[in-house]
């Protein structure tokens, strides 16, 4: 230790400085810079997209290196068979530290001499290579991995490799999938626990189920595999009736829509159409009333129509001031034309019907209500 001193006090100087020295020295030393980060977002960066030739924030050299290991297989002791008797080698503890199922399987299969044997039958030998490959480095070619995901995915959630089945699920997800492998990847994704695969088949299935249960692979499932094809049924028809309700809502809000730009016609005036005390709005100015200018044309066209009773257009606008009847609870006060007309009209026909337009009314309020209290379409009263 006193040695250790001496050349620390060569190699400083402070034996030479007396303490007030060093303490004025020290004042005047800089901070030193901070030091390196890596900050969250290129962290979500470099994961977002897998290199094809190194893992992520890893060196390339290290890389290389472990790479080069595998496929030298200096010092192996670990022989891989796949089918038609073919193997290579590899390394035990590698294995056994990249997957925690790999130690039990090379306990089990070590001979004699020490060497382990793992077999990997009814899986492509490309796919098998490319599996142990990754386990050393993480590295994989692009084009061999979109041609063996599946096996890979298999491996790797037989094995317990997240990394690779996360690699496997992104090339998965990238437009691989079509109709005609889509039940396969399904039951496949299923088996390996892959539920973001699973929905995207899924939604693939419900929305062009047509097409996917003429294929080979749906007529496969459904002998074999009538669980899921009940709920493929069950999620279609599921899908459908979701899909017909929010059209219903659509056409609901559009009605609704509609009658307040009627409304505010009358009341108001815009463009050509309106009462005669007020102004009209020029035709260059933008209506705040999303439906005006469909309302405005159509009552143009009724107005100046000479066939009314078999004309569609008609007919339509006809209907639209007989809801807006409906709706409106003004009976002198209103200065839409018809409206009392159809309010006289109501009384006289069958409950029935009456109950279809009043029914069609209270859908045509709830749309109007689920645009929330703040939306400017509530601003125009209905009545």
């Amino acid at each position: 230790f006193k040695n250790c001193n001496i050349i620390y006090s060569q190699v400083t100087g402070f034996d030479s400085m007396a303490s007030s020295e060093v303490s004025t020295c020290a004042k005047n030393i800089p901070k030193p810079p901070p030091l390196p980060r890596v900050t969250y977002r290129g962290l979500q960066a470099s994961r977002s997209k897998p290199s094809s030739s190194s893992s992520r924030l890893v060196p390339r050299e290290t890389v290389e290196t472990w790479d080069k290991l595998f496929k030298q297989g200096t010092g192996a002791d670990t022989y891989v068979e796949v089918d038609n008797k073919s193997h290579f080698l590899a390394h035990s503890y590698i294995l056994a530290a990249a997957s925690p199922v790999m130690p039990q399987l090379l306990h089990q299969s070590r001979d004699k001499k020490g060497n382990s044997h793992l077999k990997f039958l009814g899986v492509p030998q490309e796919a098998v290579y490319m599996f142990i490959r990754f386990l050393y480095s993480c590295s994989y070619e692009e084009e061999e991995m979109k041609k063996f995901v599946l096996p890979l995915l298999v491996l790797s959630h037989c094995y317990s490799v997240p990394s690779l089945k996360r690699v496997c699920v992104e090339v998965l997800g990238q437009g691989w999938i079509n109709k005609e492998n889509v039940i396969d990847v399904l039951q496949l994704a299923r088996s390996c626990d892959a539920a973001r695969i699973s929905f995207l088949c899924t939604s693939m299935v419900i929305r062009d189920f047509k097409s996917v249960s003429s294929t080979e692979g749906w007529k496969v499932m459904t002998r074999g595999d009538r669980k899921l094809e009940q709920e493929l049924l069950e999620a279609v028809v599921e899908a459908d009736a979701r899909r017909k309700k929010v059209e219903e809502r659509r056409m609901y809000l559009e009605l609704y829509e509609a009658v307040e730009a009627l409304v505010h016609i009358y009341r108001e005036g815009c463009g050509t159409i309106g009462p005669r005390d007020k102004a009209l709005k020029g035709r260059e100015s933008v209506c705040e009333f999303s439906a005006c200018k469909g309302v405005e044309g159509g009552l143009r066209h009724f107005l100046g129509c000479k066939s009314r009773a078999s004309c569609g257009h008609c007919k339509r606008m006809w209907q639209l001031i007989q809801l807006h009847s409906c709706l409106c609870d003004g009976f002198d006060s209103c200065e839409v034309p018809l409206c009392r007309n159809f309010k006289e009209q109501m009384k006289k026909i069958s409950k029935r019907e009456e109950s279809k337009w009043r029914l069609l009314a209270e859908h045509v309020i709830a749309a109007g209500n689920r645009l929330g209290p703040f939306s400017f379409s509530r601003r125009s009263a209905l009545i």
